[in-house]
């Protein structure tokens, strides 16, 4: 066999075996795997073995990330999702369930943080940041929960913010969204904790280490210095950590901040 024609062979081979194997794993679903701390869960959970299904509303971005996951040698694929949408969810988790396998935990990561005065808080702003922060939630802890029922397992996990536990000044959209979601958190956890479901809410009370911090804030770069920002690759080690608690001792909720941090 001439070497090119061997070569071409290997490679086919080798995309099969990756597939096959991608497929058998048991899967992270991370709605909202953004640039930052989405995108450090998702990578934390493929070096553990699972296949990342990242999901955002860029396509585009959703599958670049998932590319570069699997450049690293892990199993990962992206999927551009509108998860306000109920029939987009729906599809999104029949597609996982039925093509790559069994959700084993769903992340919800989506934040929405907007500012404005309360007179300026528009109905259209209002009810679009509920339906990104807290509606899109419900709509993924209720998909998740069905296909996790019947097999007795799994972990729900959402991200909170200052604003799901105080309501800032100017903040009135995105706190009503992140209280609902924590709401939705607690009730979602009594009901499925005693059959099987660990359901947590993760409070990130700081400010995290992403462009967007570095860009808006001159001090950003010296508190990363001295570990004042909230590290994406440690907030996503901790969320495998809640995975993999033992269900003697499940966390419901937990609050992190830099340890500088004024609270």
């Amino acid at each position: 066999m001439f070497p090119h024609a061997l070569k071409t062979l290997r490679s086919v081979q080798w995309t099969r075996n990756m597939a096959t194997d991608a497929f058998s794993k048991k899967c992270v679903l991370v709605v909202g795997a953004g640039d930052s701390t989405g995108a450090e869960i998702a990578r934390v959970f493929a070096r553990d073995g699972y296949t990342a299904c990242c999901v955002r509303r860029d396509d585009e971005k959703a599958k670049d990330l998932a590319a570069k996951i699997r450049d690293e040698g892990f199993a990962a694929e992206g999927f551009g999702v509108d998860c306000r949408i109920e029939e987009n969810v729906q599809k999104l988790v029949e597609d996982i369930e039925n093509r790559m396998g069994p959700i084993e935990v769903a992340v919800f990561n989506v934040g929405a943080n907007v500012r404005f005065p309360i007179t300026e808080t528009t109905s259209r702003v209002y009810r679009k940041v509920w339906e990104m922060a807290c509606f899109s939630g419900f709509l993924l802890g209720r998909e998740a929960a069905a296909r996790m029922l019947p097999r007795g397992r799994g972990t729900i996990l959402f991200t909170g913010a200052t604003a799901s536990v105080r309501g800032g000044a100017q903040f009135a959209a995105f706190s009503g969204a992140k209280f609902a979601l924590r709401a939705l958190s607690q009730s979602m956890a009594r009901e499925l904790s005693p059959k099987g479901i660990h359901v947590a809410h993760v409070v990130i009370d700081g400010p995290i280490d992403t462009p967007w911090i570095h860009e808006n804030f001159p001090q950003a770069q010296e508190l990363k210095k001295v570990d004042g920002l909230l590290s994406p690759e440690e907030i996503a080690k901790m969320y495998l950590q809640i995975h993999k608690q033992h269900r003697s001792v499940w966390t419901h909720e937990v609050d992190v901040r830099p340890w500088n941090e004024k609270w």
